[in-house]
């Protein structure tokens, strides 16, 4: 697992030799009272980004640290989280502009003895700055995805890269969640000394029984997403036309809720323009990712752009279901092809029909991948783990160093 930062430590190496106090490590029993980290986020969606920050609200008690959430777009984390009730803050903005939540948050900060401050957004970057030049607290921004092409809005992108840039001048760390997005912040000036990489993680669940699924004529393919233009929900409907075309049994479903009702109408105009409504099918948002996903044959992620680390990749790979999915960014850092899955190159319909073929031409070729995508999250990418080194990163932080 790579939790490395050139011109810092080997963070991974530092982390697996830690000595145990009951299911403590020692720098975490040390403390009489854990140290409080305020994490400020949006909290209006519920997907990749804001699973990290649920695993982390989860799991940091156990490596020494109390985890708290500052919402200020509050709407499907808090309700989704499932977190206590103590964990989460409520501080709306009204707009970008809106800084009033700046000085709720200082007061927030100064009657609960917090420690340290995690933003997770360029919005939250900004305010997190402004409340630790109030508070003189030491600050960590943690980078989940590529902010200059975090979607296909041009101007917005803009804006969010300048905020960012902006904010994190006084920040003390930076946490990128891929070697890929490291590589993106120092192109824009980041210093290797605040840069580490933490990849996420996610929990073990049941994983699928490949075996028991070798005489199946059917492939059932899934996108589980936040759909919006980025993910190639495009690309996907036009691969589908073409194996529905030469007879191929493969059906996919949609799994997730969409970014806009007007994003939403052009998909399933296009469903009914490509005449695949029989193959594709809209199941909307759920709260049980996992249990979506033990329910594919792969998960099919075509993105664009835009992919730090998928958490729902990792899903999968806990899952044991292989991925087919576009060489985009941090997602072949996860996914060897041929390996755990498949890699197709981005935009390209006939390229990804080519990989869902291969996949589909062999169940016991499946079969395999099933097992390797288990091994691989077990190694590599468990929530522990994220926890782990995430907590480590604070402990240096704090201690100056």
């Amino acid at each position: 697992m790579r939790l490395t930062s050139p011109g810092l430590i080997n963070v991974d190496a530092a982390i697996a030799p830690l000595a145990m106090i009951g299911d403590l490590p020692l720098y975490a029993a040390a403390k009489l009272e854990l140290p409080t980290v305020l994490h400020v986020i949006n909290g209006e969606h519920f997907s990749g980004a804001e699973r990290v920050q649920q695993l982390l609200g989860k799991r940091l008690g156990e490596f020494g640290f109390d985890a708290r959430f500052a919402c200020v777009k509050p709407d499907r984390f808090p309700k989704l989280c499932g977190l206590s009730e103590q964990q989460i803050i409520e501080s709306p903005m009204r707009g970008r502009f809106d800084l009033r939540v700046v000085s709720q948050l200082v007061k927030y900060v100064r009657e609960h003895s917090v420690a340290l401050l995690h933003a997770h957004t360029p919005r939250t970057a900004m305010i997190t700055s402004l409340v630790a030049l109030r508070t003189q607290i030491p600050w960590i921004y943690h980078v989940h995805s590529p902010t200059a092409r975090d979607s296909t809005r041009g101007l917005v992108n803009r804006v969010n890269s300048w905020f960012e840039r902006y904010a994190i001048c006084n920040c003390d760390r930076l946490i990128t969640v891929s070697e890929s997005l490291a590589h993106e912040m120092r192109r824009v000036g980041v210093a290797d000394r605040q840069l580490v990489t933490v990849p996420n993680g996610v929990p073990a669940i049941e994983p699928i029984d490949a075996r028991a699924r070798l005489q199946n004529p059917e492939w059932r393919l899934g996108i589980v997403a936040l759909m919006r233009p980025r993910k190639g929900i495009e690309v996907a409907l036009q691969a589908m036309k073409q194996l529905k075309s030469v007879g191929k049994q493969v059906k996919l479903q949609l799994i997730g809720g969409f970014e806009t009702d007007v994003y939403q109408h052009q998909i399933m105009k296009l469903i009914e323009e490509l005449q695949v409504h029989d193959v594709v099918e809209w199941t909307g948002f759920t709260s049980d990712v996992p249990g979506a996903i033990r329910k594919l044959d792969a998960l099919l992620l075509p993105s664009l752009f835009g992919e730090g680390m998928p958490m729902v990749v990792l899903e999968a790979l806990a899952a044991a279901v292989p991925v087919v999915a576009s060489r985009v960014e941090g997602t072949p850092e996860v996914i060897r092809d041929g390996v755990e899955g498949l890699l197709s190159e981005p935009r390209n319909v006939e390229d990804l029909v080519a990989k869902v073929k291969e996949l589909t031409a062999d169940r016991e070729c499946w079969a395999a991948m099933s097992a390797r995508a288990l091994v691989r999250h077990r190694e590599q990418y468990s929530d522990e783990r994220m926890a782990q080194g995430v907590a480590f990163v604070y402990d240096r932080v704090l201690a100056n160093g």
